[in-house]
């Protein structure tokens, strides 16, 4: 499946935060994540209601230090299909 928009996704401590150059959202769950970056998009003005669009959620992994990298397979990639 080709994504629509693709995000960098980090956690911050408290929550998950997806970004590129133009948005920002966060949620301290996942569905939250969601939720905000529906809202985000729907704000956007760029998605028409009732348009449903895929959404990669990219783990930036050069938030891990270096030593740290090697057990990076319990963090993940998304990939989301919102309606908005």
């Amino acid at each position: 499946m080709k994504s629509d928009l693709e995000l960098k996704l980090v956690h911050d401590g408290k929550d998950w935060v997806v970004s590129n150059d133009s948005i920002t959202a966060k949620g301290m769950s996942l569905s939250e994540l969601d939720d905000d970056v529906t809202r985000v998009l729907r704000q956007s003005g760029d998605y028409p209601k009732g348009t449903r669009i895929v959404v990669f959620m990219g783990f930036d992994f050069d938030t891990f230090p270096t030593w740290l990298r090697q057990y990076h397979s319990h963090y993940f990639n998304r990939l989301v299909t919102l309606d908005m």
